[in-house]
């Protein structure tokens, strides 16, 4: 089973200027993005079965996950508009 890559880079290959700017000088940004960067790799080990959780657990990440990806796209395009 293929685990598919759901990291800020590879959902939005064509922002990444933008991503990297905002890591650099926005902290509310920087903040979100490591929490949405921690969360995914704790559903990758769920999901590899390196870590064994409960299913709604998995769920629940994934929600939250989903919710910060897109606050922090929000944050991406708000920022590309003003540029």
């Amino acid at each position: 089973m293929t685990i598919e890559k759901h990291d800020l880079l590879h959902e939005f290959p064509d922002h990444h200027h933008t991503i990297r700017h905002l890591k650099m000088h926005d902290n509310h940004f920087a903040k979100l993005f490591n929490q949405y960067n921690e969360l995914d790799q704790e559903v990758r080990h769920i999901e590899e079965g390196i870590t064994a959780k409960s299913d709604e657990y998995l769920e629940t990440c994934k929600k939250v996950r989903v919710k910060l990806k897109d606050e922090l796209f929000g944050m991406i395009k708000q920022t590309e508009a003003t540029l």
